[in-house]
């Protein structure tokens, strides 16, 4: 019996389906992991707490060496900073529309907070949010490394980070996400390259113009295991911390190190070869395509084939075994931060199943 339906088993009578079940045993280890890779290599880890939106897992984070997080939107930053986090990097070009100048200045006010900018007009909109202390707010140029994303060429990073300075906020380094290294098997090597020749280029920008970029931020969890020897002083890993089969599949994490699955009942068996279960995009999202499905079985071949809102499609290859109407079986998500985001609360158990814990998903649902 493979281990995620072992510890499954022991905790069917006390958990409702669908529900996200953590092994914090086995994300400790990847948390400690990741710490350990980062000191052997002379880096900082800035976790990004968009994969678990959880306040107890990001004191474990910078209780094992973290020297502060990562956030994906202003309502995160503000979830952790009321919770004490103090060191808050948000990796994302900001706008300050609506309100968001004012929630910016007031973090500004109780945290270190850096934000991410790409582009003129924003140095300007983010030095007019500050106003009168615009030195409060640190500000990291972020650069394009080939995702084609957000992010500035490398060679116009230190032209951003002139202005920012001009205007009165703190210009204090570059960073970018190599999200091609999500691709397929090969990329993850090509892009963290790629990211390398951006900050590099970066960084030479920034000297142009007598700026230190003192931060040379990367990502990502595919990427990580090749961020080294480089210009690079921090990495901002999200996913690592229950890793999930799209990691497993590019070779960034193994089996054994997947944390988090979430329990689904099968409910309906009418067509041959096929499970329904009561998992849909609701609780894990979209991610996926028929090719590889949107999710799989643990110990099994069997892969969802399709989602609809609250239904699963589970396919069982032939001469393996359907499970039975009524069968609670462990799902391991191609992606975790979409399913993360789906409930308010992640069960906390280990592998054994001998213990049980509610942590709720604080910064779930925020967006902005």
């Amino acid at each position: 019996m493979h281990r995620l339906q072992r510890v499954l088993d022991r905790l069917v009578d006390r958990v409702d389906t669908p529900v996200p079940i953590v092994l914090a045993d086995v994300m400790r280890r990847n948390i400690d992991r990741m710490q350990a890779f980062a000191t052997e290599h002379g880096l900082d880890v800035r976790p990004h707490v968009k994969t678990h939106k959880c306040v107890e897992i990001g004191r474990l984070q910078v209780a094992a060496g973290a020297v502060g997080i990562t956030a994906g939107n202003v309502g995160e930053a503000e979830v952790f900073a009321a919770a004490g986090f103090d060191d808050i990097f948000l990796a994302y070009p900001l706008w300050p529309s609506g309100t968001k100048g004012r929630r910016i200045r007031q973090l500004a006010e109780t945290t270190r907070l850096r934000v991410g900018v790409d582009n003129l007009a924003s140095v300007e909109a983010l030095a007019d949010a500050m106003g009168e202390e615009p030195d409060r707010l640190e500000v990291v140029v972020e650069v394009d490394c080939g995702a084609r994303r957000s992010g500035a060429p490398p060679e116009a990073a230190g032209d951003v980070a002139r202005a920012a300075r001009k205007r009165g906020l703190v210009p204090v380094g570059v960073y970018t996400y190599p999200g091609h290294g999500s691709a397929g098997p090969g990329s993850r090597e090509l892009a963290a390259q790629d990211q390398q020749a951006a900050l590099t280029a970066a960084v030479r920008s920034f000297a142009d113009v007598g700026i230190t970029a003192g931060v040379v931020s990367a990502g990502s969890t595919p990427t990580v295991a090749f961020s080294i020897g480089s210009v690079v002083t921090e990495i901002r890993p999200g996913e690592y911390v229950f890793c999930d089969l799209d990691n497993t599949r590019l070779g960034a994490c193994t089996e054994d190190q997947i944390a988090l699955f979430v329990a689904a009942t099968v409910v309906s068996d009418w067509v041959p070869d096929q499970a329904i279960l009561d998992v849909g995009t609701k609780a894990l999202g979209r991610e996926g395509n028929p090719e590889k499905g949107y999710g799989g079985v643990a110990g099994s071949k069997a892969v969802l084939a399709k989602l609809n809102e609250y239904h699963g499609f589970l396919t069982v290859p032939a001469g393996e075994h359907r499970p039975a109407v009524g069968t609670v079986v462990p799902v391991v998500p191609n992606h975790v931060c979409p399913v993360v985001n789906s409930f308010e609360e992640l069960v906390v158990t280990d592998s054994e199943g001998t213990s049980v814990q509610r942590w709720p998903v604080a910064a779930r649902g925020l967006l902005s």
